[in-house]
């Protein structure tokens, strides 16, 4: 149709010599072919809109497959949190029942015995004990943050002959067991005579440990290097280096390791119950043990001085819960 109306603009016009068209006639074909290309362009494509139906449909399909990944993650955190906390809460539900209810499997009593509590406060001096238990875990913690980190400031930063060798033999220990060194260990506090005696609770542990040492050379070992050359620029020692300079860096991980301490020290039952004999020096996990009869146990007492034993260790975690998740993540025990 449109060649028909250009051949007839070319007849109208009629200034064409043969074999030539007029000027007309190629303004006509130009106006023509113009506008032909703008229909084009103007008709909208049914490709395209099905292509972007068909690319809807995956970030769809990708959306719900992330939604049920997460709420599965999120239920297995949920069961394993759970399977966690009920010790904890069969705990507190034993404390507050009465000797005839608790080997019934109810989480709240009918009637709760606050008075288990106090009872506890009675039959042990559980004042003494909990005092002990934090002189003893306060020197065993300040006795590893130092060490250790001395050590893992060595192992990182010095160069010395056998330094690798030496590090391995040490980290070696950690796959010792220690029901081995128990009794070479009792043997060495009855030589000195410190059996039955508070030194015997603080000195084994205050010089330090493998795993401690290991933490700190690993959060070492991540500090520029810039930090110790500007130092020495600057006429440092090595001790001004280790204690001014690079050790304020170690906060996180000094954290992490004075946690783990302390709950270690407050948790351990082996050694002091070798060690001590007298409720003077007794730490509190052997006044559990002093409240099991040879024929019979008082279970809500027990329990209540569980619940009790345990209530620093939440406060403490509570108190530096910030600042033991960053010290993980920094010094690369979280998996990274």
């Amino acid at each position: 149709m449109r060649v028909r109306q250009i051949d007839e603009a070319e007849a109208v016009n009629g200034g064409a010599t043969a074999g030539t068209p007029g000027v007309l006639g190629r303004v006509a074909r130009r106006l023509v072919r113009s506008g032909s290309g703008a229909e084009r362009e103007s008709v909208p494509s049914p490709v395209r809109g099905s292509r972007a139906t068909r690319e809807s449909r995956p970030r769809r399909s990708h959306t719900a497959r992330r939604f049920l990944h997460g709420s599965a993650i999120y239920v297995i955190l949920i069961l394993i949190a759970w399977c966690a906390l009920i010790p904890i809460l069969w705990a507190v539900s034993g404390s507050l029942k009465s000797d005839g209810e608790i080997t019934e499997p109810s989480i709240l009593p009918e009637h709760p015995q606050w008075a288990n509590y106090g009872r506890v406060f009675d039959t042990l001096p559980m004042g003494r004990m909990l005092f002990n238990t934090t002189v003893y875990a306060l020197c065993v913690t300040a006795g590893q943050v130092f060490f250790c980190s001395l050590a893992g400031y060595a192992f990182a930063r010095l160069r010395f002959r056998g330094r690798e060798v030496l590090f391995l033999a040490y980290l070696a220990t950690l796959m010792v067991p220690l029901t081995v060194t128990v009794i070479p260990q009792f043997l060495i506090m009855r030589t000195l005579g410190w059996v039955d005696t508070p030194w015997a609770m603080i000195v084994p542990g205050l010089f330090g440990s493998a795993f401690g040492t290991y933490l700190m050379r690993q959060f070492f070992r991540t500090l520029p290097t810039e930090l110790e050359e500007a130092a020495i620029l600057d006429g440092c020692t090595t001790w001004q280096i280790y204690w001014r300079v690079l050790l304020p860096h170690t906060r996180p991980a000094l954290m992490v390791l004075a946690v783990l301490t302390w709950i270690s020290v407050w948790n351990d039952f082996l050694w002091p119950l070798i060690m001590i004999q007298r409720n003077e020096y007794a730490t509190a996990t052997l006044g559990l043990v002093r409240l099991q009869g040879q024929y019979h146990t008082q279970w809500p007492l027990l329990m209540a001085a569980a619940v009790v034993i345990l209530l620093p260790l939440l406060a403490l975690y509570a108190v530096a819960q910030r600042a033991f998740v960053h010290g993980i993540a920094m010094s690369g025990m979280g998996g990274r």
